[in-house]
């Protein structure tokens, strides 16, 4: 059975404290977005108390570009003690440790080519299979029907299926909206919008003063392009995972969630109902957990400025 989430008034209660700034999705090379798991010695073990009884998340999310995932994601690995992985950054890692399967996609990428299936399955189960008992969340794979057979096959074999599948739904006027009035502050990533989220003084970076830039892509033609391939293929996936909810075969287990919005703030509650009910033993960070690192420490105290300033900057997106 599908499930649908839509947004309840009384969701908008509270939601100001569970918010957080985009410094928290700055993305380290070949690093995962969750920093605990590279300063973590266990963090590929296999063990994890925190869920005894085996139930581990493992999750896929879909949504549009400009939908969110990055943001609602980091949230959730703040939160909670989940792993979030790319396919981008899993790939770039290959490539950079030069192993056997970062060699032969290279040699592909530099040739303008696309990664086959089956190379595409080994990079993220490189990574995956060794944690069989950690939560996860991955993004960017799989892309297509195919991808997702392959992938639903290995995770089967290796008795560690999806339970939850989630796709963002934010109409698509939101997001065009959203991505046209979007600046960026190339170097640090940190993200303005002249909607919501202005900066202190228009085209400039509120922390260095520096020039603020438009993505490349940040425009409706690019727009309305990557939308095209986002119906074209992740439609087919969808129906896909939500045809397994009735399939027999074992391993096909995996809750398809479709949770609607037109912020983060308001699809996060959503969210996060609907990871706690498929792992109702999930465990939330401590604070001495989550702010483990220099970067964190610094992000937690710009975090608490941003708090304490008028209310003219309350909401952020990606």
């Amino acid at each position: 059975m599908t499930i649908s989430y839509r947004l309840i008034p009384q969701h908008h209660i509270c939601r100001r404290a569970l918010s957080t700034s985009p410094r928290t999705q700055v993305a380290l090379p070949f690093l995962l977005r969750n920093s605990r798991s590279a300063a973590a010695p266990d963090a590929d073990s296999g063990t994890d108390s925190s869920h005894p009884n085996g139930r581990a998340l493992r999750m896929i999310i879909f949504g549009k570009p400009g939908a969110g995932k990055g943001t609602l994601t980091a949230w959730l690995v703040r939160k909670y003690d989940v792993l979030s992985f790319s396919t981008g950054d899993l790939l770039r890692q290959h490539i950079a440790e030069q192993t056997d399967v970062g060699r032969t996609a290279e040699k592909i990428v530099a040739n303008g080519g696309l990664l086959p299936d089956e190379l595409m399955l080994r990079i993220v189960s490189s990574k995956l299979d060794a944690l069989r008992n950690k939560h996860w969340i991955l993004d960017g794979f799989p892309r297509t029907v195919g991808q997702g057979k392959l992938f639903d096959a290995h995770l089967r074999k290796q008795g560690t299926p999806l339970n939850l599948v989630v796709n963002l739904d934010v109409p698509d006027e939101v997001i065009l909206a959203r991505i046209s009035d979007r600046w960026v502050h190339l170097p640090s990533g940190r993200v303005y919008n002249l909607s919501y989220n202005r900066p202190r003084v228009d085209g400039l970076d509120d922390e260095t003063g520096e020039p603020l830039s438009k993505r490349p892509d940040d425009n409706p033609e690019t727009f309305a392009r990557r939308l095209r391939q986002f119906y074209s293929s992740t439609s087919p996936l969808l129906q896909y995972y939500r045809s397994l909810q009735t399939s027999p075969s074992p391993g096909s287990e995996a809750k398809v969630v479709s949770l609607s919005g037109s912020t983060s703030d308001e699809i996060w509650p959503l969210l996060e109902h609907a990871v706690r009910s498929t792992v109702p033993a999930l465990k939330e960070r401590g604070v001495e957990r989550r702010r483990t690192t220099l970067g964190e420490v610094v992000l937690a105290r710009d975090e608490e400025r941003r708090l304490h300033r008028p209310s003219t900057r309350d909401a952020r997106e990606h």
